[in-house]
């Protein structure tokens, strides 16, 4: 992994990135995926941090990206807490379970915590993500919107860039405008790539 080098995505990268994080989500979630076409949508929103879209590089080959989208917890008080949401992130196929989605992971983090943000909420592994210091968000008493209060969504995940940040607050997160992608639109953007198989396969959440 000595070889590897993390950067900012430029828009010379943007077609390469759509294809790496088509063939990493393909059939993995729903027969096809939507993913490429939401990091393409994500670009153009005004909640988008370019200032946090990284690229992993290997010999000139770009294998793994993520990105970051301003979002908000709303208090049970009213006040409206900005934090970040993250993806999509992803590691070529060839080359996952090598150590490199960690790398590229925790480079984000530290990245995003020297810009000042205090805290990350994302749907994730916790095993996975677990080690780079997420936690279930129900500890922080941070819920999701849409499920109930007392009810612990494995899944939904968050870190603190700032020690405390979230000390004292209970509120909903919500996910902005932006991570909402369009079916229809999804399906038709897909149409610039390569054909590929849709398969249903045991696992997925959406059929």
């Amino acid at each position: 992994m000595e070889n590897y080098i993390i950067r900012l995505e430029t828009e010379a990268d943007h077609k390469e990135v759509e294809l790496l994080v088509r063939d990493s989500f393909w059939n993995v979630y729903r027969p096809g995926c939507m993913e490429h076409y939401l990091i393409h949508h994500l670009r153009q929103d005004p909640a988008f941090v370019p200032e946090l879209a990284f690229v992993m590089e290997l010999d000139g080959r770009i294998i793994g990206q993520n990105a970051f989208t301003k979002a908000q917890i709303i208090a049970d008080d009213g006040a409206a807490v900005p934090v970040l949401t993250m993806g999509p992130i992803c590691i070529a196929n060839d080359l996952k379970r090598r150590g490199y989605g960690k790398a590229l992971l925790d480079y984000s983090l530290e990245k995003a915590a020297a810009l000042g943000y205090g805290a990350v909420c994302f749907e994730g592994n916790i095993g996975f993500y677990g080690k780079s210091g997420f936690i279930v968000a129900s500890e922080k008493n941070i819920h999701y919107d849409g499920e109930p209060r007392e009810a612990v969504v494995p899944y939904f995940l968050l870190k603190e860039l700032k020690p405390g940040y979230l000390d004292g607050i209970e509120g909903v997160f919500y996910q902005p405008m932006a991570q909402y992608a369009n079916e229809q639109a999804a399906a038709e953007f897909d149409k610039q790539f390569p054909p590929k198989e849709k398969l249903k396969l045991p696992g997925q959440l959406a059929q």
